[in-house]
């Protein structure tokens, strides 16, 4: 009886292996689901490439949770890696947003921390084989500061290149996408983000409180004469909310994330197989180290 156990247990293990084992043939895109042994080869597949998507911590009108951002580009950013293989490193939320922070659950960090966060990570990503890095910006006031980023790229000699993802303004999507909006004044926690969301994490969207505050610009500081000044949004939308109408349509956010997935997709493709960038950066490098050509 023992002797035909055993003979048992040995054809079952064939069986039984298998089934206990991950699938080998599909590699994770998201870094934090991608097992250490795994990397490498995740490497070699994306070419290189990795996607930072960013957002950052802030009110979102009354209904939105804190992290909107950081579910749209991380959406986005795993929709494109989806089509075109690329690594997407977690949620990113170090960032600028010094305007949220009379607002309830805004996490704002220092200047220098914002910048040191984001340069340590790319150099992170360089030790670990990864050298084409893609920002996939998700919050608008981070905008001037990646654009920044990007630019003083140039003040040093790097052994990676960093690529902000800039969508177009038409694709294959925008006549639908336009059919469907309705707001004349679609802003922060707007309709399209409010769409995006419901697509997203409908069970996220606090679809009464939509109305409970107001959108609306409140126009206390139009008559400043030819300046800049930090506090504009504050003087335009105290509540952090810039929307006249904010009722969600599910086919809207899955058309402006997919819009936005398809270019970044694109994107990820040209850095995968084009090393132009990198040649140019390069090039850069040694003509800055010797301007004079002696």
């Amino acid at each position: 009886m023992k002797k035909l156990r055993f003979l048992l247990s040995l054809l079952l293990i064939p069986v039984l292996l298998p089934a206990q084992q991950p699938d080998q043939g599909k590699l994770p895109f998201k870094w934090d689901e991608i097992t250490s042994p795994q990397f490498p080869r995740a490497v070699d597949l994306a070419g290189g490439v990795c996607v930072i998507p960013l957002g950052i911590i802030e009110k979102h009108g009354p209904h939105l949770p804190l992290g909107t951002d950081l579910f749209e580009a991380r959406q986005i950013a795993s929709e494109a890696a989806g089509k075109e293989y690329a690594i997407v490193f977690p949620p990113y939320f170090v960032g600028q947003i010094f305007e949220a922070k009379h607002q309830p659950g805004a996490v704002a960090y220092s200047p220098d921390l914002m910048w040191k966060m984001l340069d340590e990570t790319c150099q992170e990503l360089s030790r670990n084989g990864l050298k084409k890095i893609v920002l996939v910006n998700g919050h608008g006031g981070n905008t001037n500061f990646l654009q920044f980023f990007c630019q003083a790229q140039l003040a040093g000699k790097r052994d990676y290149v960093v690529v902000m993802f800039e969508e177009g303004r038409e694709s294959e999507y925008s006549k639908e996408i336009a059919s469907l909006k309705k707001a004349k004044l679609d802003g922060h926690a707007g309709e399209e983000e409010t769409s995006m969301m419901y697509f997203i994490r409908p069970d996220l969207v606090d679809l009464p409180a939509i109305t409970s505050q107001s959108g609306a610009d409140q126009h206390r500081l139009d008559k400043l004469p030819f300046g800049y000044t930090g506090i504009w949004w504050f003087a335009k939308y105290p509540n952090h909310y810039a929307s006249d109408v904010a009722q969600p349509n599910k086919r809207l956010g899955e058309l402006l994330v997919e819009s936005s997935a398809v270019q970044l997709g694109e994107l990820i493709r040209y850095m995968k197989k084009n090393n132009t960038v990198e040649q140019l950066q390069q090039e850069f490098y040694n003509k800055s180290q010797n301007p004079l050509g002696k």
